[in-house]
């Protein structure tokens, strides 16, 4: 009867693991599905084919106001690599100003990641493919790997879902497992359309006047636990607060 009693305790256990097991496959079906699909392969192609080509139209009407932009210089005449940390809602207007550096950013492997790694990519960056929800420790990893061959590395760290303006920890994970800093910024436009969605993702109007404010470079230490990375997790949405306050200054002063 206790053997009887011990299995049929096991049984729910096996079920939910294999609901579980059964779950994630069907993600991962969902995630690269597409692929198998040509027309959607040629769709996301020239997706980002005419996306790219709107964006520099965009971008090139812009006119900047920057300050802070010797931190990411001096990161990198030091011979390490800067983690660049910013909000999901500024990514396109980042995309431009940043573009032709060799960034590495990590997009998903769903049918819209593929179409904004055709951009991007055309801008000069590479990518690491996941997101914080699936494919992350294989994207870190090769974020790292990235990083050892001397590219910097981008996160949009309240992505690629939210909570909006909330960080998520990979930037201080990269940094602590790599050794390079992380240095924040944020972006403003004068003149912008905002999006209806979860992180208002602002596109800059032609010939907007775009601040950027970039932040001190902070290190995460190697030993640093759990609790020192939530510490310089909560570091880092304070810091990205303090920069969007001084864009918005910048954008108040006369030219």
């Amino acid at each position: 009867m206790e053997r009887e009693a011990h299995v049929v305790e096991r049984e729910p256990l096996a079920e939910r693991r294999d609901v579980e097991r059964d779950a994630v496959a069907d993600r991962r079906h969902e995630t690269t599905a597409w692929r198998a699909s040509r027309s959607k392969r040629i769709q996301a192609k020239l997706i980002s084919i005419v996306g790219y080509r709107l964006v520099a139209l965009l971008g090139s009407t812009f006119r900047w106001k920057s300050d802070g932009a010797d931190h990411y210089d001096r990161v990198v005449r030091s011979g390490r690599q800067p983690i660049m940390a910013f909000w999901h809602g500024r990514i396109l207007s980042a995309t431009y100003y940043f573009r032709r550096r060799g960034i590495v950013v990590i997009t998903s492997e769903n049918f819209d990641g593929e179409w904004i790694a055709g951009i991007i990519e055309r801008f000069g960056y590479g990518t690491a493919r996941g997101s914080t929800s699936r494919g992350a420790r294989r994207a870190l990893l090769q974020l790292t790997r990235d990083m050892a061959a001397g590219r910097p590395a981008a996160f949009t760290v309240d992505g690629p879902r939210g909570p909006a303006r909330v960080a998520q920890p990979g930037a201080v994970w990269l940094a602590k497992a790599t050794g390079n800093p992380v240095v924040p910024f944020h972006i403003e436009a004068d003149r912008s359309w905002t999006m209806n969605s979860w992180d208002r993702t602002q596109i800059p109007k032609p010939y907007a006047t775009i601040a950027i404010a970039i932040g001190e470079p902070f290190d995460v230490p190697k030993d640093a636990d759990a609790a020192a990375i939530d510490r310089a997790r909560r570091s880092l949405e304070e810091r990205l607060q303090a920069l969007e306050t001084r864009a918005n200054a910048m954008l108040d002063q006369p030219r």
